[in-house]
């Protein structure tokens, strides 16, 4: 599935980190992922809160997507967009989640950030190879 001699291969775009990295940062980031999904369900309010679970999930498995275009399909171009698609669904998570619990949209914000990162190194990968 993962072929890591294609990856190594791979002309590296600037600030990338060592492959190491990932795993526990992706780690943590499910994590704190959880617990803001947790936060905003237990929190009680009036507010129908059908919008925001759908983003979650959605964004979920747009995130899952991504690994298998970039690693199996070895398709930089169209993880690309899957990431792209990540970003906006993960802006619109953590607003949504803000009007119920400002602390579990907080807490999506590093993934945010996480991913913002990401782009830009897929859209290295895509543009230097």
């Amino acid at each position: 599935m993962f072929n890591s001699e294609w990856y190594q291969s791979l002309i590296q775009p600037p600030l990338a980190p060592p492959a190491w990295i990932f795993a526990p940062v992706w780690t943590l980031l499910y994590i704190s992922m959880v617990v803001a999904l947790i936060l905003y369900a237990r929190k009680a309010v009036l507010t129908n809160k059908t919008w925001g679970y759908v983003l979650f999930f959605t964004q979920i498995l747009v995130n899952f997507a991504w690994t298998p275009a970039f690693f199996v399909a070895k398709n930089i171009g169209f993880a690309l967009a899957i990431v792209v698609l990540l970003d906006i669904l993960v802006l619109f998570n953590i607003i949504e989640f803000s009007k119920v619990s400002k602390t579990s949209a907080k807490i999506l914000i590093p993934y945010f950030i996480w991913i913002l990162f990401a782009t830009y190194l897929n859209f290295g990968y895509f543009v230097l190879n």
